[in-house]
């Protein structure tokens, strides 16, 4: 009977064991799983903060190249809404009201140039003052753009300001792209003004740009002149004086008959790449993937 009753008693201990080693292995495998949730949220609060953290850092850029360049008025916070935004009408906004950014420095600064202003002026009717009948001065021009209201007006008076201004010199010295045609254009306007008249004009091949500089270019153009040696002499000075760049390389001069004077000549011309804005894509992974 004792015999039975120690049995009894050791199958009891050995069942509450089991009790024990089943609970103790379920509570590791909640412990487990709920470690392994945790990690897994704390992966993906990470993993989502440096998205938000990047989303912030592109709305930043954003916001600080529409202040720069003068675009839309500054934002009332440190970054634009999307209110703020959708209500921006560039033609709408007067240089006061964007000071300090690359568009106000261009309408103020830049056209007001003596140095660029005192290039001769093409005749453009558009540019006569109607009350003087003189080409408008920068401080008229200036006038009108600050008397313009509504869009319409402003967008008139800011195409005045760069058509009329020292601004207008600008694409002429350095265009912002590739075009052999207004360059023979211009070297034809150089030899007429000196009073001779080319039979043809041609480039003569491109240099390349990689020899040059990030963003500038060259177009290669051959010189030929021969005349009586005052023309040749004044088609040399215009290129000289011209506001647009005419690197001469090589030149070979040759006396003729009858007082001429022949010009054979390489030169190079200048344009820069148009500018742009590059936006770029990043790629947010999550960590070890």
């Amino acid at each position: 009977m004792a015999k039975e009753v120690a049995i009894s008693k050791r199958v009891k201990i050995s069942e509450a064991q089991q009790y024990m080693l089943l609970a103790v292995l379920g509570a590791s495998v909640v412990l487990g799983a709920a470690i392994s949730l945790m990690v897994h949220f704390v992966q993906q609060i990470s993993f989502n903060a440096r998205v938000i953290s990047a989303e912030e850092e592109s709305i930043v850029s954003y916001s600080n190249i529409i202040k720069s360049t003068g675009i839309c008025k500054s934002p009332k916070g440190d970054v634009y809404t999307d209110q703020e935004l959708k209500d921006c009408d560039p033609d709408s906004i007067e240089t006061s009201q964007i000071p300090g950014t690359l568009r106000a420095n261009i309408l103020e600064n830049l056209a007001a140039n003596e140095a660029l202003n005192s290039v001769p002026k093409e005749a453009n009717s558009s540019c006569i003052n109607p009350n003087s009948g003189k080409n408008y001065t920068f401080k008229e021009l200036n006038n009108i753009y600050k008397e313009a209201t509504g869009a319409a007006e402003l967008t008139a008076a800011s195409q005045l300001i760069k058509s009329c201004s020292a601004l207008r010199i600008i694409p002429d010295a350095l265009p912002a792209f590739k075009n052999e045609e207004a360059l023979l254009a211009s070297l034809n306007k150089l030899f007429i003004d000196a009073g001779w008249q080319p039979e043809s004009l041609s480039p003569s091949g491109t240099t390349s740009a990689s020899t040059l500089g990030t963003g500038l270019n060259a177009i290669s153009v051959r010189l030929a002149v021969e005349a009586d040696t005052g023309t040749t002499m004044r088609v040399l000075n215009n290129v000289e004086r011209s506001i647009r760049e005419f690197d001469i390389e090589r030149a070979t001069i040759e006396w003729g008959s009858n007082n001429t004077l022949s010009l054979s000549a390489q030169a190079t011309a200048y344009y820069v790449d148009p500018a742009t804005i590059t936006e770029t894509t990043e790629t947010i992974k999550a960590e070890g993937k």
